[in-house]
C-alpha cells in the first residue's frame, strides 16, 4: 500500500489503469482534455502491477482500476471522476493540483 501511496504523490495527477480497460482510456482522455499531465501506471504491463492492484483494493478501490490520485489524494475511480466532472468540480480540482498539459506513461 505504501508503494501506491508514494507513486500517487509523485505527480499532480496519477492514474492507475490497465491497458485493456476502455473506461480507463475514457477517464485518461477526459483528464487530459482538461489540461492535466497525468502519470499513468498500466498495471497489466508494470513489473509490480499485481502488487499495486492488491494495494488499490486494500485502499478501497472497487474495481481496482482506474484509480485516480489528484493533488496527492486518492479521489477514487471512474464513477467519482465522472461525478466530479458532471458537477463542474473536476477542472477546479485539477487547477488546484497545478496540473500541466501533456502525458507521461510508465
Amino acid at each position: 500500500m505504501d508503494m501506491v501511496m508514494k507513486l500517487g504523490a509523485t505527480n499532480a495527477v496519477v492514474i492507475f489503469t490497465k491497458s485493456s480497460y476502455c473506461i480507463s482510456h475514457s477517464i485518461e482522455t477526459l483528464i487530459c482534455s482538461l489540461g492535466a499531465n497525468p502519470t499513468i501506471y498500466e498495471l497489466d504491463t508494470h513489473p509490480n502491477g499485481k502488487q499495486m492492484e492488491k494495494a488499490l483494493i486494500e485502499l478501497g478501490c472497487q474495481p481496482s482500476v482506474p484509480a485516480i490520485f489528484i493533488g496527492k489524494e486518492l479521489v477514487g475511480g471512474a464513477n467519482e471522476i465522472m461525478s466530479l466532472n458532471v458537477r463542474g468540480k473536476l477542472k477546479q480540482l485539477l487547477i488546484r493540483a497545478k496540473c500541466h498539459l501533456g502525458i507521461k506513461i510508465t
